[in-house]
Order: structure tokens, then sequence, then C-alpha cells
């Protein structure tokens, strides 16, 4: 039986009433804003640029985000996830934003950022294509790699206080946030639950008030309502120059790692959204990497850094056990008035570093644990350790500049390599593309998608089993689930329209020494079959063929998954035969 989610109070297509909507909206964009400040002010000054320009690319950045969080919540065509994922400038592009401002100013990172937009489209389109690339343990490896990059910049945040403050400040009000936001996940009421974020900024703020760290003098003196100069907006490079080519595969490979990174977030927030997980929608994947392309191309266009979905979205959901759209609406909303009130962005910039640390520890903590769920969700085997653990510590060596430091001192070796989750992104990827290319070629079936194609596949799935030399009772097993998977895909309102326009293609592999791996893709709007599976026990008795053959589906085969991308659906069966 599939496990209960019981943390979850709201789920994404359930109402949620106004005032818990909004607290808990401001609740996820106070989480994240810390770091969507803090990102454009270490490229900013690292580029050696004006107070002016970091002005118009903090209220670009947030206005851009708060669009882009209310598209990923409610999904508009095929633009969002339909969860609630926070837009945000990636912490992944700073070092080669800073490179791009030094070597040819705001213009150049605009226009890598707009390529890059471009970039990240294709890739999307072609998701389905890279299934087998960008694989459960690639995206939660990249998970994984994403909360340890995070975590260096947090810890410096923990032990950053101004001047004139006891040295004693910073670690007793990190350690009294961070003791207050577990103490409360542990053992709070769960009707107090979503405002656990709420509670523990407060808490860490009281403590801070209590050494003499706040200062509101910025808020008195900031405006209510105020547009930077659009002098200010820094236009494009338009010349592709060295600089600008050397620069650009580091931009798309960055652009590709917050992809992937996107995916485990896309994946991950499906699962800690609902109180019982369904199989991955990857179409609501790709909607949430549509989107972070989206806001590429709106933060190039405007002149600010490059977005990405925030994986904190992730640990809020799982902490407040609210994942109601309505939250997502609410929370672009928040962004979008803290670019028009600088009085507003003031207020939440008072929050002390240390405080906001404190809390994202456990929030990151979430995320790690989220990415090793996410690698191990289909079984983890030698193959799959091997790829998440050696990506993971090349991240963690390259990141702190502990392998080749002299490599990494400078050029265009030293902007690639030197972002840890560029590296280990990059490892994951070459490694899992190695165990495909060394794998056992793939036998390919096209057909129809209809009854009568069951003698064309039974002698296809005969043929194969008899060249690997299985027995009659595995091939009998391999053959009737072939036919089953196939009887699982038609309908009987559609079964006339499948005869006419759509067609199946099957691959089969044999990936083990008495395991075969079916592949079938084809177009579907049906449910999807692994949660039909999942809660078969649980559905009435009812006189429908298809039901027969789900059940005979999983008692033939040892695991199914179901993937779900536009136009295209893909089911991956693995058959074990007999001894």
């Amino acid at each position: 039986m599939a496990q209960v989610n019981e943390n979850i109070r709201y789920e994404p297509d359930e109402r949620c009433p106004l005032p818990i909507a909004i607290g808990v909206g401001f609740q996820f964009i106070m989480v994240a804003l810390v770091t969507m400040v803090v990102v454009p002010v270490v490229v900013v000054r690292g580029g050696g640029e004006s107070e002016g320009y970091l002005t118009w690319i903090l209220f670009a950045g947030l206005a851009v985000n708060g669009v882009t969080t209310i598209i990923q919540t409610v999904r508009v065509w095929r633009f969002g996830a339909g969860h609630v994922l926070i837009m945000g400038p990636s912490t992944s592009v700073v070092p080669v934003c800073i490179a791009a401002l030094s070597g040819g100013g705001p213009a150049m990172m605009a226009s890598l950022t707009v390529v890059s937009a471009l970039f990240q489209f294709v890739l999307v389109a072609r998701l389905s294509l890279l299934r087998r690339i960008i694989t459960p343990v690639v995206s939660g490896s990249v998970l994984m790699m994403t909360a340890f990059v995070v975590m260096e910049a947090i810890f410096d945040m923990a032990v950053d206080v101004p001047d004139g403050i006891p040295p004693s400040a910073a670690p007793v009000i990190a350690t009294v946030t961070l003791a207050a936001v577990v103490a409360l996940t542990l053992r709070a009421p769960r009707a107090l639950q979503q405002w656990i974020p709420l509670i523990t900024i407060a808490i860490g703020w009281a403590v801070a008030a209590g050494f003499g760290l706040y200062d509101f003098q910025s808020v008195i003196d900031a405006p209510w309502f105020g547009i930077p100069n659009t002098a200010d907006w820094p236009g494009f490079h338009l010349t592709p120059d060295t600089q600008f080519l050397s620069l650009l595969p580091v931009f798309l490979l960055i652009t590709l790692s917050d992809a992937i990174k996107s995916i485990g977030d896309g994946v991950a927030i499906q699962q800690v959204s609902r109180h019982r997980p369904r199989a991955t929608d990857f179409r609501a994947v790709q909607g949430a990497v549509n989107v972070e392309g989206l806001g590429n191309l709106l933060c190039g266009l405007a002149g600010t850094i490059a977005s990405t979905v925030y994986p904190s979205s992730v640990g809020s959901a799982s902490l407040t056990g609210n994942a109601a759209r309505i939250v997502g609406v609410y929370a672009g909303i928040i962004l979008v008035a803290i670019a028009l009130l600088p009085k507003a962005l003031a207020l939440l910039l008072t929050i002390p570093h240390p405080v906001a640390a404190g809390y994202m520890i456990a929030i990151f903590g979430l995320i790690f644990i989220e990415g090793v769920r996410t690698v191990a969700q289909d079984g983890l085997d030698t193959r799959k350790a091997i790829i998440a653990g050696v990506a993971f510590w090349i991240c963690v060596g390259f990141q702190n500049h502990w392998i080749f430091p002299d490599l990494l001192e400078d050029g265009i070796w030293g902007t690639l390599l030197g972002n840890g989750l560029a590296s280990g992104s990059l490892a994951a990827i070459l490694m899992t593309m190695f165990v495909n290319l060394t794998s056992e070629r793939r036998r390919r079936l096209n057909t129809k998608l209809e009854l009568e194609a069951v003698p064309e596949i039974d002698a296809f799935l005969r043929e194969f089993a008899a060249k690997i030399g299985w027995n009659q009772a595995s091939t009998e097993r391999l053959c009737s689930v072939g036919e089953e998977a196939l009887s699982s895909l038609l309908t009987h309102d559609d079964e006339q329209e499948a005869e006419d326009s759509q067609r199946l293609r099957i691959s089969v592999q044999h990936t083990a020494d008495e395991t075969i791996e079916l592949e079938f893709i084809t177009t579907s709007d049906e449910e999807n079959l692994q949660d039909k599976l999942a809660y078969l026990h649980e559905q009435p008795e009812i006189l429908d063929e298809r039901e027969i053959s789900f059940h005979l589906l999983r008692h033939y085969a040892s695991s199914v998954q179901h993937r779900k991308y536009h136009n295209i659906d893909i089911i991956t069966v693995q058959v074990e035969g007999f001894h």
C-alpha cells in the first residue's frame, strides 16, 4: 500500500482559507528573499558595477520572478508545474555573471542569459529524449549537490553580524533559530505546522534584538513606492567576440545543471504536495522547466540575473504542510509588490543573517534528504550508488578547490569547473551516458496501437527471449507482459482513433542475468498507469477488461513505471525470468 503523507493539510487543488494562503505565501517568500537579494549584491559588487545598476536588477529580478512564480503555480498552456514553486535568481550563475560583468559589462551578461534561455527551451522540448540521461539518479544527485553548494553560503551568513555586535551573538542567534524550527517541526500541533517559518523567524528576531542587532532606519528612509531609473537598463551585447564565445559554453552548462536541478524539484514537489504520492507527471516537470526558461528570457531582456526554481519550495511545502496553488499565487503577488514597494523590501532586509541561516539549515536539510529519496526511488544498486556518490564528491572537491587547484585559478577551466554544481552535474551526466553507451543495444519494433498487433508483438518478444536463452516459462511470462501492457494502453472510447492514428514503439533490452526491460512509447491522455497499479486494490470491483489487464500486468511484471510528457507516453516494465 502507498505511504500516506499525513503532514499535508492542503493539496494543490484544495481550497485554502484566504488568511492562511496569504500568510503561508509570505512565509515561502521570507525563506527565499534573503538569497534573492544577496545574489544580485554579490554579482554587482563582484563585477564592479554601480549602485544604480544594483537597484535596477533587484527591481527587475523581483518583478520577473513574481510573475513567473504565478505562472509556475497556475500553469498556463505548457508553462508551469501546477505546484507551488518559487522562482528566484540562480546562485549557480554567480561566478560566470561576475566574469561577464568584468569582461563585457551588463550588456554581455544580459545577452548570454537570453541565449541560455533559448537553449533551455530546446532542452525541455526534447525532455522525453533525455530520459535515459536525466534519470532520477542524476536529478536527485543534483538536488543533493544544490543543498551542499547553498549550505556553504548559509554557514557564512550564520556568522555574519555588523561591527560592534558581540562575537557570541551570531552563534547564539543561529542556534536558537535552528533549535526552534527543529523543536516545532518535531512536536508542534498540526494546526501550527504551517506557521513554523513565521514563528521561527520571530523567535530568532527577538533574540537578535536582545543583542542590539536591528536597524530600522533604512526602513524609515525608504520611499513607499518607486521604480528605478530605466536608464540603468543595460541593453545587449550583440557582437559575439572572444569573451562572449568563451563564456557561452559555461553559461549553457550551468543552464543545463539548473534545468536538471529544476527537474529534481519538479519531481520532488509532486511527492511532498499530496496525501498519497502519485507517479511523477513529467508534463508538470516540463512545465516547471519551461517557466524557468521563460524567466531566464525575461531576466535577460530586463538585464538582470538568470532565474531558477528555488529548492526551498520543496522544504517549505513539506514543513508547512500547505501546497495549495493559491499560496503560490499570493507568493508571486507579494514578490511583485516588494519590487514596487522599496519600504517593504527594506523591512524584510532587516532580518538578521544568522536568523535566516538558522532557519535555512533546516530547509536545505530537508532538500538534501529529498534528493536522497529521489536517487533511491527505483532501488539503489551499485551503478546508481557510484554515480550519485562520485558526482557528489566531485562537486564538493571542485566547489572547495580541492581538486586541481592550480587549474582553477583563472581562465575558462576555472570558470567552468570552479562551480561545484556544474562540475558535479557534468560528472553525473557523463557517467550515465557511459552506462547507456556500454549497455546492450535495444531491439525495437514499430507497430500500430491496436489489439491486432498482439501476434506481431508476441513473435518479436519470443525471438528476443530465444536469443538470450530464456526458458519456456520465462518466455511465456515476457509475452504475457507484452500483451497485458498493450491491453492496458487501449481504451474502449478511443480504440478506433488509436487504430487510425496512434503508433506504438516497443524496445526491449536484457539489463541483467534474469531481467528484461520493455519500453512502450505512444501517446495517450489516460490516467497514469503507475498510479492505477498502485491503488488497484482500493478500486471497486468493475467488470472492465482493462482492470483484468492491470491485475495481470502487476502480477507478471517486477516493476512498472509510467512517464507522461506532452504528446508522448512512456511505460517501462521490467520482467524477471525463472531460474
